[in-house]
């Protein structure tokens, strides 16, 4: 029989990345948590977390955590009507679905007044890596295969152009001569975007030896209205900026169309379903809808 106060030390540790971190969000003491952990480990004859700086989950620590956040979303179903505490939801998210369309769409949920959010941006791989370690509720990201125990609906497609200021264009020459954008400073979310490499590729020109790196879905579009670089940029995040003309494409009218999903557990609680369809309806509004074949991973995160 698993004893779930340990199983809670172990989540504890691998969400926050440290004992000490672990031991303040439990409210004991790092001597506890690591004794938890100890006893743990003593009990299954195998150790759930190497340590290392931070602490990693081993295959057997990430299964465990998986089954604790399958365990709790069953506990939900059966509490949460009575509960008087706000729900705590964990969702992983990538940057730009955060910087457009999705407030409106967790605000839409009828629930949302009585949840708490921790929103968590991470690229897609790692967000998949997030839920199938269980270390969170749901996840949004381009991968449409569900994760183990998990299940998965569309939300849209988020359109993408390659877009600079007219100034940018103009001193690069990119619309007459489009292999300068190779030499042209070129905008990237961070090391995992590929987006504009792609947009290269669609050109048959080679990956852009110029870059600036900007983790920041509302810097990136500032840094293309300044004329720092080029990039791929929602649609839906800079029409206005279109409309005006203080942004442009860089080249020949080019998009791509990256596809969102929303991961969830098959334990899911009646509340987080709630959530879930009430993001589901919104996005349906703003955003493409998906291919059913859709599936391209290196969206960006």
């Amino acid at each position: 029989m698993l004893d779930y106060r340990l199983l809670e030390a172990l989540a504890a540790v691998i969400e926050t990345g440290g004992f000490e971190k672990a031991a303040q969000k439990l409210h004991l003491t790092q001597s506890a948590v690591s004794q938890r952990l100890q006893q743990l480990e003593r009990r299954l004859g195998q150790p759930v977390v190497l340590r290392s700086s931070p602490p990693v989950a081993t295959p057997l620590g990430r299964r465990l955590n998986n089954h604790l956040q399958q365990v709790k979303q069953l506990e939900l179903g059966l509490i949460e009507e009575a509960q008087d505490e706000p729900l705590k939801v964990r969702l992983t998210v990538n940057a730009d679905s955060m910087a457009t369309w999705l407030a409106e769409g967790l605000a839409a949920s009828s629930l949302s007044s009585q949840m708490d959010f921790d929103l968590v941006v991470e690229d897609q791989e790692v967000g998949l890596n997030r839920m199938r370690n269980g270390e969170v509720m749901a996840c949004i990201c381009a991968d449409s295969q569900a994760v183990n125990g998990g299940a998965v609906s569309p939300l849209g497609v988020l359109r993408y152009r390659a877009l600079a200021s007219p100034d940018f264009v103009e001193r690069h020459q990119t619309r007459q001569y489009p292999h300068q954008l190779v030499e042209a400073p070129c905008l990237i979310f961070n090391q995992d975007d590929r987006l504009q490499h792609r947009f290269l590729e669609k050109l048959k020109l080679p990956a852009p030896k110029r870059q600036h790196r900007c983790p920041s879905s509302e810097g990136f579009v500032q840094m293309a209205l300044m004329g720092l670089g080029y990039g791929m940029l929602p649609e839906i995040q800079v029409q206005d900026a279109l409309k005006e003309g203080k942004l442009i494409d860089v080249a020949e009218t080019f998009h791509l169309d990256i596809p969102l999903y929303w991961h969830y557990w098959q334990t899911e609680s009646a509340a987080l379903a709630e959530l879930r369809r009430a993001v589901i309806e919104h996005a349906s509004k703003v955003l493409n809808p998906v291919h059913p074949y859709s599936n391209k991973p290196d969206a960006r995160s």
